[in-house]
């Protein structure tokens, strides 16, 4: 939001340095992002200034008419200056470009050249006599700009045009801050800073001539419209406003149109009340109605862009067809044109969900709306309508032929906040006299009600749309009482009112964040909208249907994506088609459903390899990404969840996968892994071999458990025993695993197979699986006895329960 200083000046005195009203500011909260100076002509006229010519010699130079001048500059002794105007002469008060001063193109804002002392035509020149185009304040070069002044000589030019430089003010306004969004506002923190007075504008003259052009309103919709004020002025002219109001917009980068538009941009910027002006002969039958049009009604709005409107668009109609969309754009028809003489000016209070939603859904960002969204203040609109009244009167003539119409069947109530002394403490962490803490609260408008020795009730005006519970009060006292003022000691601390989960789900995503990156992953981020293709592609997998966009931005973001993988895929084709082909990433993000006609989303993580597992070198070759190197980040994860226990099976049927598994904690499904099928993966112009995990990040998180449990560390030796095991081919580790955990469950510790055999010696359908498996007791050392009767159980149960042969 941008601010100049010589306006907010007009609100409240300020005394203050530019670097000292940047710390004000910033300490109340409206960051000051940048402050520079603002010249109203370019250069500022810097190193000009009023001369008096002393004496004028002429002289021809190759038929060329010049004249050799003393000029009284201000200085100790006359400059020289060579001239070539026609019209120079002794006694002339003029304006000189004295030594070392810059020129400019005013027409491309480029500097031309320096003025230097040198020799011209064989006499030394020490300055420049101005035209007025040579100054920035015309386009005539028929001669020298000569001065009627009793300026003394060496006065500054900027002082003698009075071009007073001003100081663009950048605040980084923060979406809570719509009470600060205009100059008004930014002058109301100042006050409860310092304590000075505001000066408002005076609405004294404001009266109705007649009522002879009324127009009749009309507010069907007064949830979204809740206050519409208006007046119609007759009799004006609609041309160029005058310089001062061309030069204060001008300042703030908005462009000057007419003098009619021009004020409502001043009343929006300086008051905070965005308005709009029609054009009384174009508003048919002389009605204004707030209403919504039926869904699919188009509209051109003023920037030539025909519009199709929702059925929750608030609109400005009037008895025919709309004008304009409420508190975001007018339309083409109703604007002010150059011949409009009648003018219906409007100043409203429109919901601030309302707008924000139709802003959005036309992807239209205007004055109007950035305050409306945000909330404007509700009482102040009849102020502002009159003051605009009367400044059009004062710039464009006319008079008020029209009663003020205000629709306001409910106003909108102050906000009644209950505040206790010991909050405001706690909060804070530092105990303030109660005389400053009011004090405070009365320079923000905030009045004091029901106070005894325990708090009071403050009544919070509506325009501090965000001031609306105890802890928001408080904030307002210490932004204006100042951080910088809590003194930082040994004891200091602060408080809360509110509550905080037990668990962190922020936190416990950047600790799987570090855990993946530790080993090679990177993060990446990606769209929630993608193709609908890709549903229809694997719709077998996902059994819900896609959530729609109703305002697609084009088809190939047409719908919110059911599944992390394609968002992901699209990542890896991107960088594999720069030659980065070897990727491991992940992604925590949302998937969107519509279930039974409800919404619901849903947390996910996840986890993509591609390309090798190792880069080549001199020791050993490349290797590709296999399903293992997948699995294991997954298995980290679970572990650093704390989730050891989950059963597994294969996945069938997969519109996915070409294969992989599931993973199932208290048997729900929480993971699914393995390799994606290739048509997929070729659909998002991915063509090698991609491996795919998608987890479950809302149930994991819920089962997530972070307190530990320490045990000593065993005293007494593991012990090693090999089998090696003749199975059928389609028993699984996994079911040799579970059925040893279940025969042995207090000395069996590990489980692992370290070789696989498959041929034909074997027999048809057979394979061999050496396993491991380590033993050991925390409470004593195993004798060879334990160990023999515990391996001869696993024996036992391999033979009876997968049919497995003992090789011995």
């Amino acid at each position: 939001m941008k601010i100049s200083l010589n306006w907010l000046k007009q609100f409240i005195e300020i005394t203050e340095s530019a670097q000292e009203l940047d710390e004000l500011l910033t300490g109340t909260g409206l960051e000051v992002e940048s402050i520079e100076r603002h010249e109203a002509i370019l250069g500022g006229l810097q190193g000009f200034v009023v001369g008096e010519v002393l004496t004028c010699e002429r002289f021809e130079v190759k038929e060329k008419q010049l004249s050799l001048t003393t000029v009284d500059i201000g200085t100790s002794t006359p400059s020289q200056i060579i001239c070539g105007a026609t019209n120079v002469a002794v006694g002339q008060k003029v304006i000189v470009a004295t030594v070392g001063t810059t020129l400019y193109d005013h027409s491309k804002g480029e500097p031309i050249f320096q003025i230097t002392s040198k020799k011209t035509y064989g006499h030394l020149s020490e300055g420049m006599i101005c035209a007025e185009d040579e100054l920035g304040l015309g386009t005539s070069h028929d001669g020298i700009l000569i001065l009627d002044t009793l300026l003394p000589n060496g006065t500054p030019a900027a002082q003698y045009f009075n071009l007073e430089a001003d100081l663009l003010i950048e605040i980084g306004l923060t979406p809570n801050r719509a009470d600060a969004a205009s100059h008004w506002g930014v002058a109301r923190d100042i006050k409860a800073k310092t304590g000075r007075k505001i000066t408002l504008p005076s609405i004294e003259n404001f009266k109705v001539d007649n009522n002879n052009f009324p127009i009749e309103l009309i507010v069907e919709n007064p949830v979204d419209c809740p206050r519409f004020c208006g007046v119609t002025i007759d009799g004006v002219e609609v041309k160029e406003s005058p310089e001062w109001l061309r030069k204060t917009l001008e300042t703030i980068g908005l462009r000057p149109i007419n003098n009619i538009v021009d004020i409502t941009n001043y009343i929006c910027h300086g008051l905070g009340q965005p308005m709009h002006a029609y054009d009384w002969h174009a508003i048919k039958g002389q009605k204004i109605v707030a209403k919504s049009l039926p869904t699919g009604t188009k509209f051109m709005t003023l920037d030539e862009v025909e519009r199709t409107l929702g059925e929750t668009d608030l609109m400005i109609c009037d008895a025919e067809e709309a004008l304009g969309i409420a508190g975001v754009f007018g339309g083409m028809k109703s604007g002010i044109k150059p011949k409009t003489s009648r003018v219906y000016l409007e100043v409203a209070y429109f919901d601030p969900a309302s707008v924000r939603k139709t802003a959005q859904r036309h992807g239209l960002k205007t004055d109007a709306s950035f305050r409306f969204e945000r909330g404007t203040d509700p009482n102040a609109k009849l102020f502002a309508l009159k003051y605009a009244t009367l400044l059009i009167q004062e710039l464009a003539g006319g008079v008020v032929a029209s009663e003020i119409t205000d629709f306001y069947p409910t106003p909108i109530e102050d906000f009644n906040i209950q505040i206790s002394y010991k909050n405001i403490d706690r909060l804070i962490g530092k105990k303030l006299d109660k005389s400053l803490i009011k004090d405070i609260l009365r320079n923000l408008d905030i009045k004091i009600q029901a106070e005894n020795e325990d708090g009071f009730t403050a009544i919070v005006p509506p325009y501090r749309v965000d001031v609306t519970r105890e802890a928001d009060v408080i904030e307002e006292i210490l932004r204006i009482y100042g951080f910088n003022n809590i003194e930082l000691s040994e004891t200091l601390r602060t408080d809360f009112l509110s509550s905080f989960p037990a668990k962190d789900r922020e936190n416990l995503q950047l600790k799987l964040t570090q855990i993946l990156a530790a080993h090679g992953f990177n993060e990446i981020i990606t769209n929630s909208l993608t193709k609908p293709v890709y549903a229809e592609l694997i719709k077998a997998d996902l059994p819900n249907d896609s959530v729609e966009i109703l305002n697609k931005l084009s088809e190939d973001l047409g719908v919110m994506r059911q599944t992390m993988l394609f968002s992901g895929l699209e990542v890896l084709a991107y960088n594999i088609n720069r030659r980065q082909k070897d990727l491991r990433v992940f992604d925590f993000g949302k998937t969107y459903h519509k279930i039974n006609d409800k919404y619901v989303e849903k947390r996910h993580l996840a986890i993509f390899v591609t390309g090798n597992s190792e880069s080549e070198t001199w020791q050993i070759k490349s290797q590709k990404v296999a399903f293992h190197t997948l699995a294991s980040a997954v298995n980290k994860v679970l572990r650093s969840l704390g989730i050891k226990n989950f059963d597994s099976k294969p996945l069938e049927n997969s519109a996915t996968f070409e294969y992989g598994l599931s993973y199932l904690v208290n048997k729900k499904e929480v993971v699914k892994l393995g390799l994606v099928k290739p048509n997929v993966a070729k659909k998002a112009e991915v063509k090698q071999h991609v491996f795919f995990a998608d987890i479950d990040w809302d149930y994991l998180f819920k089962q997530y458990n972070d307190k530990a449990v320490f045990v000593e560390l065993p005293k007494f030796p593991e012990v090693r025993r090999d089998l090696s095991l003749v199975i059928d081919k389609t028993v699984s580790f996994d079911q040799i695993q579970k059925l040893a955990r279940n025969y042995e469950k207090n000395l069996l510790k590990q489980i692992n197979v370290f070789d696989v055999y498959q041929g034909d010696n074997l027999g048809e359908g057979k394979k061999s699986y050496s396993v491991s498996f380590m033993l050991q007791d925390y409470e004593q050392t195993l004798t060879d006895k334990v160990i023999d009767k515990t391996m001869e159980k696993l024996m036992g149960a391999f033979e009876k329960e997968i049919g497995a042969v003992i090789r011995k």
